[in-house]
């Protein structure tokens, strides 16, 4: 059986910064128009997945992931749509699966949930949960999303939601079952899960070096193995950009990425990242794709050699940057980068096989 290609693709929370070298920001509409021409190129570019993740911030336009990959959905063919992620904790699973059951219908089974805690909490006290459930909330609530997804009719009880009594969810996807994913942020706990559910598992490397991951992976694939599932794919999530010229490319996704990071770190009581931490952390070793299109090859080459993973996904515009030069990024990672990089890893695959 020839393994699936490896899968190369875009996530966006559809930032609405100001401009890092203007101070203007965009018309918000404006702003998801220019989205759906990037989502649209994608496509027409080879890419293989387009993610929009949940966010509730002043900075984000993606409150409502599931209209926005819809709307994507009436102008894609092939690419796959998914979120990146939907924040489970403080959503109802019925809604979450009702959506994306109807993003599949719409978009002919090409919906993906990619299912998280979040990173961000505006949305616990937004919808009325409290923060002392985090774990708690998101545990529940992927049990019945999942019962949902294995079920039309589905009779279950818990302590977040009112209880369901042999009630059926509609409509039922395309695909069967509508994939789901478990993003992690780097806990043990939280890879255990996803393995011990057997879920596919997406891991965000947005910072340090990255081959500190490797255990989390490891320990993933361990645990899936001793409870018998079957092995499910793996994806790497990442920040970058990528330009004809690699120190344009540096230039940009410093100039747009440090506003933001620097007012979440704010927040959160980071330090701010200077020129030259960013600077190092675009080497083959750091965490930051970014760099002409043979740079962003050898980088995600030389990661999977660490992680075996099946997926890596890149969010280019961690902040504002111009419409068109994300375009030609988009193009340069559909047309350079994949072609190569999934040519690569079957070789890969076939020899690691033939030697087996």
């Amino acid at each position: 059986m020839e393994p699936k290609p490896f899968e190369i693709g875009l996530y966006t929370f559809v930032e609405n910064t100001p401009d890092p070298y203007t101070g203007r920001l965009l018309d918000p509409a404006q702003r998801m128009q220019d989205l759906l021409e990037q989502a649209q190129l994608a496509d027409q570019v080879g890419l293989d997945v387009f993610a929009v993740g949940e966010h509730h911030r002043e900075e984000y336009l993606a409150s409502a992931p599931a209209v926005i990959l819809a709307a994507i959905a009436g102008r894609t063919q092939r690419i796959r749509l998914s979120s990146a992620v939907t924040v489970l904790s403080s959503d109802d699973p019925v809604r979450v699966f009702q959506q994306f059951a109807t993003l599949d219908l719409l978009s002919g089974g090409r919906a993906e949930i990619m299912a998280g805690r979040g990173s961000f909490i505006e949305s616990f006290p937004l919808f009325g949960y409290n923060l002392d459930d985090y774990d708690e909330l998101f545990e529940e609530k992927l049990e019945l999303l999942l019962k949902i997804r294995e079920q039309e009719r589905v009779t279950w009880s818990g302590r977040f939601r009112p209880a369901l009594h042999d009630q059926a969810v509609y409509p039922r996807p395309v695909q069967n079952p509508l994939p789901v994913w478990v993003a992690v942020g780097g806990t043990p706990q939280s890879v255990v899960r996803a393995a011990s559910l057997g879920l596919p598992m997406a891991l965000a490397i947005i910072g340090g070096m990255p081959e500190r991951f490797a255990p989390l992976f490891e320990l993933y694939r361990q645990t899936a193995q001793r409870l018998g599932h079957a092995p499910q794919p793996l994806s790497i999530n990442s920040h970058g950009f990528i330009a004809d010229d690699p120190r344009e490319a540096l230039e940009l996704a410093y100039a747009s990425s440090s506003y933001i990071m620097n007012r979440i770190g704010r927040e959160r009581g980071w330090p701010p990242q200077s020129r030259a931490q960013y600077e190092g952390s675009t080497g083959l070793r750091g965490a930051n794709f970014v760099g002409h299109p043979e740079q962003i090859i050898e980088k995600i080459l030389f990661q999977h050699e660490i992680f075996g993973h099946q997926r890596f996904l890149l969010q280019l515009t961690v902040g504002t940057l111009p419409h068109r030069k994300v375009l030609r990024a988009i193009e340069l990672l559909g047309t350079e980068v994949a072609p190569v990089v999934r040519k690569e890893i079957a070789s890969r695959s076939k020899a690691s096989v033939a030697t087996t």
